[in-house]
């Protein structure tokens, strides 16, 4: 099965977000059908801020490490693009086929001096019809996830602003739609009726179960950075338990579990 036909299952595709090797072979060993980069876990592993702090160099460095570790299909999260123009954008993306990944991530919102904000609703779909054209002539095809923020945001009119900008994504080139932090099922169930895309929804404290979200329609589940975080609260609590018991005990203590 192909990639895009993932989203087109009645259970929805759980991808399975990494940030290395190791990662990526757990999520295989695990029994996961895809792959997703998480490029806040990337960047919080490497020492950098989110937000495209990671070089596009890094990244691609990054990918050949994952493709060579495990056989699964590859999204990449591409933030913004790692690119002002859609021609430097339609280039990258390009490198990144070249190396075997079948689908990136596109965000309509940019990180400036540390602030996170919506670009405009037609400013982006330019770029993003831009982008899809550059591809299809370069033949060059990929999934392109389009994450939406104003859920993320908070803002008000949260659910019309995505399922407007919803709409005009699927009229210029989107496959899939990518909305994180929404997780109120009628929310979730608007977008869906609204928008002809596959929806992805992200991991979140009130995230419904995944079998309602397969019946409100979901097609999509992803994990964000959230695993790569609580993993790193638990090394930190075992990094200070062995330094405060003098014991590498806590190394061994659920060593069965």
């Amino acid at each position: 099965m192909d990639f895009a036909a993932l989203h087109r299952q009645d259970t929805p595709l759980l991808i399975a977000n990494v940030w290395d090797a190791a990662s990526a072979r757990a999520a295989e060993q695990a029994g996961y059908a895809a792959l997703g980069t998480s490029s806040a876990a990337i960047a919080a592993m490497l020492g950098y801020a989110d937000g495209e702090g990671l070089s596009f160099a890094e990244l691609k460095q990054l990918v050949v490490r994952l493709r060579a570790a495990s056989a699964l299909p590859l999204s990449v999260d591409m933030e913004a693009g790692y690119g002002e123009e859609p021609a430097q954008v339609v280039a990258n993306l390009a490198e990144l086929a070249g190396l075997g990944v079948v689908g990136v991530n596109l965000e309509d919102s940019v990180v400036r001096q540390s602030r996170r904000s919506l670009v405009a609703a037609e400013a982006f779909a330019a770029r993003l019809a831009a982008i899809r054209t550059g591809l299809a002539d370069a033949g060059v095809p990929l999934f392109l996830n389009v994450r939406t923020d104003p859920f993320l945001l908070g803002q008000d009119g949260a659910l019309q602003d995505t399922v407007a900008r919803g709409r005009l994504y699927a009229a210029h080139g989107a496959d899939g739609l990518f909305v994180p932090c929404v997780t109120a099922p009628a929310d979730i169930a608007a977008i869906v009726a609204a928008v002809p895309l596959p929806l992805n929804v992200m991991c979140m404290p009130a995230l419904p179960p995944f079998e309602e979200l397969a019946r409100l329609g979901v097609k999509r589940i992803s994990m964000g950075n959230f695993v790569h975080a609580r993993l790193q609260q638990h090394l930190q609590r075992m990094l200070q338990d062995i330094r405060d018991g003098q014991s590498f005990q806590p190394v061994f203590a659920d060593a069965d579990h």
